[in-house]
């Protein structure tokens, strides 16, 4: 799997902050986790949905599905008016539905939408069967993707027990999976779990918290309408050599390309420890429209080996909860390719120039 090999990839890349302290990271690790996350499984949001309710089967192995309990109604969204466009993965064709708030994303206006009655299905599932939509589904178990234009609607992850390197999703080995108003939050947080492996995906409106990292990307990836929030952190991860976990709203990879960040809300600052909202070394990344806050650096780009570049960063609002005052942070072989409309959040101001360190 992509994600395990990269344990042996990279030595972790130290980066200099202008405070004299120093931040380590191993942009090539395959996980992390947490223990400020939830110790017990976050209720599934219940919600209506304007998305296809047909469901064209389970994965293998088969699950045992029974009729969950209404979970606790979501407070009700916000509608916003236009759609989400197109994504940057495979998957392309936008989202159903459009966004549930032009303005931040929260807890209210992603996840599972309000009415949606969902099946547990318990054990790991992989759906591999193309053109699938799975929808309405409480997965207490892994869910891993192979096939393509796999769909999934309405849906929570909640992942297992584990102590190797796992994601509640993990779509490396599909291609044009698109993910929408849907949860993530692990109900066993632990040092070795993310939230979602993601390669070749559309995500919209997602509520992810509770693990190590939010997302991991591979390779054409928009993370779009969404809220990562709330991660967990260890004293002590085998990813980090015995040490801290290092948490990430979404992490890119070297040797990854075409990362797209478009109106979320990434917010790290009630992570303890949080290392970055944005932690990347993917090139062509685009950082767009977005909330952020927290983490060392609240953005931080490092090349590994090669320069890195095509990474635009436009129009986003920043929060000042990240620990060396560090919106943006810029390895000394990192090219911005567009820098422009970044603001503190609760000014308008302009953000100062990216700090620039290896």
């Amino acid at each position: 799997m992509r994600k395990t090999l990269r344990i042996g990839m990279a030595a972790a890349t130290c980066v200099i902050l202008a405070a004299g302290l120093a931040a380590c990271k191993d942009p090539d690790r395959p996980s992390a986790g947490g223990s400020t996350g939830p110790s017990a499984p976050a209720p599934a949001s219940a919600g209506a949905s304007a998305e296809p309710s047909a469901d064209s089967g389970l994965g293998s192995p088969s699950a045992t599905a029974s009729p969950s309990a209404s979970a606790s109604p979501k407070k009700s969204a916000t509608t916003g008016s236009g759609g989400s466009g197109g994504g940057a993965g495979a998957g392309g064709g936008g989202s159903t539905g459009g966004p549930r708030t032009t303005g931040k994303p929260d807890a209210g206006t992603t996840g599972v939408r309000p009415g949606v009655q969902l099946t547990v299905v318990n054990g790991d599932q992989t759906f591999a069967t193309d053109g699938q939509v799975i929808s309405g589904k409480d997965f207490h178990g892994f869910v891993k993707v192979t096939g393509k234009n796999i769909r999934f609607v309405n849906c929570v992850f909640r992942g297992r027990a584990t102590s190797s390197n796992n994601a509640l999703l993990d779509t490396d080995r599909g291609s044009g999976t698109v993910v929408e108003d849907s949860e993530f939050v692990p109900s066993n947080p632990s040092a070795t779990l993310d939230g979602i492996y993601a390669n070749n995906v559309s995500i919209y409106r997602a509520n992810v918290h509770g693990s190590v990292d939010g997302i991991k990307t591979g390779s054409n990836v928009l993370v779009q309408d969404s809220y990562i929030h709330d991660m967990s952190w260890f004293a002590s991860d085998p990813n980090q050599g015995g040490g801290a976990t290092h948490n990430d709203g979404v992490q890119g990879f070297l040797g990854d390309t075409n990362v797209v960040l478009r109106h979320n809300n990434i917010d790290m600052s009630t992570t303890h420890d949080g290392n970055a909202a944005f932690q990347d070394s993917a090139k062509n990344s685009r950082v767009e429209d977005n909330w952020l806050d927290g983490g060392g650096c609240t953005l931080n780009f490092n090349h590994v080996n090669t320069p890195l570049g095509g990474i635009a960063v436009v129009n986003n609002r920043f929060g000042r909860h990240s620990s060396f005052k560090c919106p943006i942070l810029l390895s000394t072989q990192t090219t911005l390719s567009a820098n422009s409309g970044n603001v503190w959040a609760d000014t308008g101001e302009p953000i100062p120039a990216p700090q620039r360190h290896d």
